[in-house]
């Protein structure tokens, strides 16, 4: 059986993945509030989607880390201290640019998805541990959309 340690790592490694959505969602809008050139229409809409598909997983994981018994993020300053994800803070950044750097950010979702699942087995959660075969599948295919609007 599972034990107090593994619980705690679960909803500690659940934060950080929380934080990390919250991150790339607000990463993503920036792009797509401020992309332009010949593939702006594209751009514009592909980051849309890919913002709002984010989002959507942000209540997701934090009931998971309340249903574990934790504490959720509780503030933009808790979301900076525990995300991987680099802030852009620039709008006059390149199109293909953004895209390279939306790849990168959710390749790197794909390893803190994986590590959340290795957490919610060691912690015996079998419903984050499915889950996150969903998220990691979600997170794949956005790094795939980019990769081929890359070239």
């Amino acid at each position: 059986m599972p034990g107090d340690n593994a619980s705690k790592a679960l909803i500690d490694t659940l934060n950080g993945l929380l934080a990390d959505y919250f991150a790339l969602y607000l990463k993503t809008k920036n792009y797509h509030w401020h992309v332009k050139g010949p593939q702006f229409h594209d751009l514009h809409l592909l980051f849309d989607a890919q913002a709002t598909e984010l989002f959507a997983l942000t209540d997701v994981i934090a009931e998971r880390v309340r249903k574990n018994g934790g504490a959720t993020l509780t503030s933009i300053g808790a979301i900076a201290g525990r995300t991987v994800i680099a802030d852009d803070d620039r709008s006059g950044l390149d199109a293909m640019a953004m895209v390279a750097a939306l790849r990168d950010d959710n390749a790197a979702l794909v390893e803190r998805i994986r590590a959340a699942k290795a957490a919610a087995t060691e912690a015996g959660d079998n419903a984050t541990e499915g889950m996150a075969d969903d998220w990691t599948d979600q997170a794949q295919q956005r790094v795939w959309f980019l990769s081929s609007t890359l070239g």
